[in-house]
């Protein structure tokens, strides 16, 4: 469960970093560490608020204007589509002990514990629902949050790294899937072709989410001429030219669950 003195951290970084437009909060998680996370709010009361993980080595840099769709990664991209359905958005950086990139760090303890204190922050900052939403190795650390995280409401996994690569041999079998006990949507591109995140591999990945009450694997294609080789974000792994409808039907599903 998420400790009395992680939710007082979460509190004090509250009051002092209260989101307004697009923010950068530095949250105190774990002694002498700080984990950046960007927030935006929508016009209103938010439906939910989603706590976005990037690809690769969850670096943030550099960190584009959300209006710019031809560069960087799905989800970081796209979050101001998010914004615009109505969510409040996170978008969670590295801590300032993992300067190097995630890696490993995503399947440790000390990465749930992080996690923990930015949902102790959304949680505290609106009552809305919160949703761990990840693309590609981004979902690795949401399926730990979900696994190991108390009063999340919701997860999706898009472009889901089910193989193991040489460089780095996590994925997200890793993580034991079976304790994951909430609303969980799966979404792929049919041509996405990049050998650690197979389309394919999303029957497998459902029958592993044995306790999840309600799941869907969603399907896309189209979009444009990727721009990028097959495991980067400009390509049909990271929804290239489709992010819209993509976004849409994300947001429709987490909004009916």
């Amino acid at each position: 469960m998420i400790s009395t003195r992680i939710l007082a951290w979460a509190l004090l970084a509250l009051s002092v970093a209260t989101a307004r437009a697009e923010d950068l909060v530095m949250l105190p998680t774990r002694p002498g560490v700080t984990e950046p996370f960007y927030v935006t709010r929508p016009a209103g009361s938010p439906k939910a608020s989603l706590l976005l993980f990037t690809r690769g080595d969850g670096i943030l840099n550099p960190y584009r204007q959300p209006a710019d769709l031809q560069h960087g990664n799905f989800l970081v991209r796209s979050r101001d589509l998010f914004v615009q359905q109505g969510f409040l958005v996170a978008v969670i950086g590295v801590p300032s002990d993992q300067s190097g990139g995630l890696g490993a760090f995503r399947l440790s303890p000390e990465h749930a514990t992080d996690i923990a204190a930015v949902v102790a922050w959304l949680r505290a900052a609106d009552p809305a629902p919160v949703w761990l939403v990840g693309t590609s190795r981004g979902t690795i650390s949401a399926a730990l949050g979900a696994a190991t995280i108390p009063g999340v409401h919701g997860l999706v996994l898009t472009s889901s790294v089910t193989r193991a690569a040489p460089a780095d041999p996590t994925d997200v079998f890793n993580i034991d899937l079976s304790r994951i006990a909430i609303p969980t949507l799966v979404v792929n591109h049919r041509d996405d072709s990049c050998f650690v995140a197979v389309p394919a591999d999303a029957p497998r990945l459902l029958d592993a989410l044995s306790r999840v009450p309600t799941k869907q694997a969603l399907l896309y294609d189209g979009g444009v001429p990727a721009r990028t080789k097959a495991c980067e974000a400009l390509s049909p792994h990271g929804y290239f030219g489709i992010e819209p409808e993509v976004v849409n039907g994300i947001a429709d599903w987490i909004t009916q669950h």
